[in-house]
């Protein structure tokens, strides 16, 4: 069932949405080759749907960016806390909060793309990938993306509950390693192909080797649990730990600094390009500029402790910790246990940031020495692909030991 909905994913980035021009559209995608680089990071994550106006156009991305919303909002609004520590009802409610939330951004995402379609999106391009652009075109390829953006979320949601593993991250992989060999295939156009294509596989695999490694580290600190004695049995005193990871944050960073960094190149595409503000943001915002790249470390340092800051809460484990005897040895129960626990994070998250900087920023460097133009290759993609490819590897054998198949299959 895991493998048909990925199918059915990968054949909905293909249907284009209605009253677009599928001959207009490839042609503006010959014609604008490489100067589409402000949107492949997003088009990536909608597994290359975006660029083929598809109804499947937005992808996954207004679902996570919905979900990370809802979880910033904990910090906000005090009834997300509140549903946060009710448990499975909480969660529930969380829940149909993000839908709602997905349902929204994939409204207004879908109406930016429809009506940006014939000029910032495919800028420079001959002939007209809508070639009619009335309001009741534009309402319903709207109408269909967003619908498009609901079947998405809902085949995820499918995947969670009864498929193998992470139904939003099983689809964010499925997305990037489809694209993966024709961008490979682009890095091959150039003048030195085999040297290019054998640098930029060589890099990828050090990244991923590197990536492994950091992901499966963690710092595991000892927790005691103090003997209780209630009637006649005895409960407590065994030894446990609280598994901390070194990259916390995970790919979040990332995703927020580039984000945050196209804002000024989006601004850009729609003033007049002899204007000297649009080419200061082109020379100074573009992929092989040293203030862009320094501004993407920096951002990416800051998400990675604000990003923790609020997904780990040492006070909130410390005080669970105290309610059940449990204590770290040497370290008092109580405030002492969540400064100590803040402690640790803050020297694992300089570990974990300085980690996904370096990583992000290398295929800019590699591809910046090798003349190669960036076409959404980069150290996010591999963190992903290595990330949920792992986690999809420990669900599976949990799956295996679980119905006594691993005999069989090994």
């Amino acid at each position: 069932m895991t493998m048909l909905i990925m199918a059915i994913y990968r054949l909905g980035t293909y249907v284009p949405a209605p009253f677009v021009s599928y001959t207009n559209l490839q042609q503006c995608l010959v014609e604008t080759s490489g100067k589409v680089d402000l949107l492949a990071m997003m088009n990536m994550f909608a597994g290359g749907g975006m660029l083929q106006l598809s109804v499947f156009a937005l992808g996954i991305m207004p679902y996570i960016t919905a979900s990370i919303i809802v979880q910033l909002m904990r910090v906000v609004i005090p009834r997300f806390e509140e549903l946060h520590k009710e448990g499975q009802t909480g969660q529930a409610k969380l829940t149909e909060y993000t839908r709602y939330v997905t349902i929204f951004l994939a409204i207004l995402q879908s109406a930016v793309i429809a009506s940006v379609a014939n000029s910032a999106l495919f800028p420079g391009c001959s002939v007209k990938p809508i070639p009619n652009s009335s309001v009741p075109t534009l309402l319903l390829i709207i109408l269909t993306m967003t619908a498009g953006t609901g079947l998405v979320m809902w085949l995820a949601e499918i995947i969670t509950e009864r498929g193998v593993g992470n139904g939003m991250s099983l689809l964010i992989f499925t997305g990037i390693a489809a694209n993966f060999p024709a961008l490979v295939g682009t890095v091959a156009k150039g003048a030195n192909p085999v040297k290019d294509v054998s640098v930029v596989i060589l890099m990828f695999l050090a990244i991923t080797i590197v990536v492994v490694f950091v992901e499966q580290s963690q710092r595991r600190i000892p927790v005691q649990y103090a003997k209780r004695v209630v009637g006649r049995r005895t409960y407590g005193g065994t030894s446990t730990y609280i598994p901390i990871k070194v990259n916390m944050a995970n790919v979040i960073p990332v995703i927020f600094a580039s984000s945050i960094l196209s804002i000024p190149q989006m601004v850009a595409t729609f003033g007049d390009q002899t204007k000297g503000w649009v080419q200061w943001i082109n020379a100074h915002f573009s992929y092989s500029s040293p203030w862009y790249l320094a501004a993407y470390a920096l951002l990416i340092i800051f998400f990675a402790f604000f990003y923790t800051s609020i997904t780990f809460n040492p006070e909130e484990i410390a005080d669970n910790m105290k309610r059940y005897g449990g204590f770290i040895p040497g370290i008092r129960a109580g405030a002492p246990t969540a400064e100590y626990l803040q402690y640790v994070i803050n020297r694992l998250n300089w570990v974990g940031a300085i980690y996904l900087a370096i990583v992000a920023m290398i295929p800019y460097l590699v591809f910046n020495s090798l003349g190669i133009q960036r076409m959404g290759i980069g150290g996010t993609s591999i963190i992903i692909l290595v990330g949920v490819g792992l986690q999809t590897v420990k669900d599976i054998d949990a799956q295996l030991q679980q119905r006594h198949y691993e005999g069989f299959l090994r």
